[in-house]
């Protein structure tokens, strides 16, 4: 069991759990670590917009250059900018710090290694260890110590790679994005403004606390009413730190990571392109998308929540596309990690090559309603462990037989239990929610 790892990285209420003593600490271990397999340490570090961004990246960097590392700083760039950038710089290592969709008081910090990849369980364990030992690392002194350099035209090297994922242009089509206030601000514009496009912008004024308030992909009435009101092609919605996509079509109907995958898979798929014509996807996939892409002759492959467990998947059985409904969707041939720009200009890509608007991609697929309760819970093992509550999610299953599913887990990010159910009408969804989240309360 980690102590300081969850499954998307270290993730705390800044300066409070992720102090900056902590980060400092981190920074040195992570140096250590690294000095075992090369002689010369380069690290890169990005950040989203957070207020706290900027005191943990300095204590980061303090501990990696007190242990002889060097530190390139990207500056506010998206997640998958850095696991990009990491891999094509030959740097040893790459850190984001954010904490994705979360509120602006948490941070978090996500590590890649030099293959562009999260780090392995093992690696993360011994950072575990190490950071609670006492300190008696190395003290590198005179030109021995590492340094600085700012490297904020590293958002430009990954613009100009995404730019060549694709074969159109987007010109004479109409694009509203919703940059969350987050770290898309600076790259979303740019990229679809070169590609000819006509870009409108919302929440793109990041001002340190104002990211993920009421916008974003999980916030998608903003958008959604744009969308509506000013006759555009297609909404874009990201979140944070840009890992994640979710989409408004010109009727404003909402495309989620299910449906995207549904698109996308397709397309892959027609184009000869798909590995093993299989997608990964998560327990949370819509009972409607895996019946529609049944129909395509396309097969799934489920994991549990989490884009790590989707990628471990992906990587053990060399398919090249997944994702989940929450928007993370990756595609192995450009990126080793969730990236919402890269998926966005795939998906709109297809819209050029086909000449069709968005609606007509996804109206095969029709998703049974789901709804999504939480409960926070402390101890989540003993709740989800409960005979009683067993027992109700066996009956309810039985209930909905092939025309719905429940599903209880718990987060791996908060101290929350996630109740969903599916079924045929948002009725029967409510009641049998409402009867397992009662039911979840008397057990705390």
């Amino acid at each position: 069991m980690k102590k300081y790892f969850g499954t998307d990285g270290i993730r705390g209420i800044a300066n409070q759990t992720l102090t900056p003593e902590l980060a400092f600490k981190l920074g040195r271990v992570l140096g250590h670590v690294l000095k075992k397999s090369s002689e010369k340490i380069n690290v890169l570090i990005g950040r989203d917009t957070r207020i706290s961004g900027e005191l943990l990246e300095y204590s980061l960097i303090s501990g990696l250059l007190s242990i002889e590392a060097n530190v390139m700083r990207l500056g506010v760039v998206s997640t998958p900018a850095v696991a990009y950038l990491t891999k094509s710089l030959n740097a040893q290592a790459g850190i984001m710090i954010s904490a994705s969709h979360n509120p602006y008081p948490d941070n978090g910090i996500k590590i890649f290694g030099s293959d562009g990849y999260k780090l392995m369980d093992d690696v993360e364990l011994e950072i575990e260890r190490l950071i609670d030992e006492p300190d008696h690392l190395d003290r590198p002194i005179n030109d021995k110590i590492g340094v600085v350099e700012n490297y904020f035209e590293g958002q430009h090297k990954y613009l100009s790679y995404l730019q060549k994922s694709i074969d159109h242009t987007f010109e004479n089509m109409k694009i509203a994005i919703d940059c969350a206030n987050g770290a898309t601000s600076f790259l979303a514009p740019h990229l679809f403004a070169n590609l000819g496009a006509d870009v409108s912008l919302i929440n793109n004024t990041p001002n340190g606390t104002n990211i993920n308030v009421n916008c974003g992909s999980t916030n998608i009435e903003s958008i959604q009413q744009f969308v509506l009101e000013n006759s555009v092609d297609i909404g874009l919605a990201f979140d944070g730190d840009g890992d994640r996509l979710i989409v408004v079509d010109e009727k404003g109907q909402i495309i989620n990571g299910d449906y995207i995958l549904y698109v996308l898979g397709n397309y892959l798929s027609e184009q000869g392109k798909l590995n093993d014509n299989t997608l990964v996807s998560t327990v949370m996939s819509n009972v409607g998308y895996y019946k529609a892409i049944e129909e395509k002759g396309l097969s799934s492959v489920q994991t549990k929540v989490g884009d790590r467990y989707v990628l471990e998947e992906m990587l053990k059985n060399k398919y090249n596309l997944g994702g989940e409904q929450s928007g993370h969707i990756i595609y192995l041939d450009y990126s080793s990690t969730g990236d919402g720009l890269l998926t966005a200009l795939q998906l709109i890509n297809i819209m050029a090559e086909k000449d069709v608007p968005l609606s007509e991609l996804t109206k095969e697929m029709k998703s049974y309603p789901q709804v999504l309760k939480n409960v926070q819970v402390l101890d989540k093992a003993s709740v989800l462990d409960n005979e009683e509550l067993k027992s109700k999610i066996e009956v309810i299953n039985s209930e909905l037989g092939n025309n719905g599913r429940v599903l209880v887990r718990a987060s791996g990010t908060e101290p929350l239990i996630r109740v969903m159910v599916e079924a045929e009408n948002d009725e029967i969804c409510e009641k049998y929610v409402d009867e397992i989240v009662e039911l979840i309360k008397t057990l705390l």
